[in-house]
């Protein structure tokens, strides 16, 4: 499914950058779950609307969450770059 379509349908953003970088810029509405907290917050994952879209600065460390969070049964992809999300919800405004 393409990310616009999940932007559209109110589906969660959730940028798995250190706090630092996400007060440096980010996705509006997107959550700030850094990478390193994920395992510590699966429930949290677990009460969102599915497919989460999962970015951060380069795609990196949102495939690495991604692939643990599928792990445990919760729907995401990985957006990759917060900034081609970015620019994804963009198109959708």
């Amino acid at each position: 499914m393409k990310i616009e379509s999940l932007i559209e349908e109110g589906n969660p953003i959730v940028d798995v950058r250190t706090p630092a970088e996400f007060a440096g810029g980010s996705v509006p509405n997107a959550v700030n779950i850094p990478l390193n907290e994920i395992v510590g917050r699966v429930d949290e994952f677990t009460a969102m609307k599915q497919p989460v879209v999962l970015c951060c600065a380069s795609g990196n460390r949102s495939g690495q969450a991604c692939s643990f969070l599928s792990e445990k049964g919760i729907d995401c992809i990985n957006g990759g770059s917060w900034l081609d999300v970015n620019a994804a919800v963009a198109e959708v405004i």
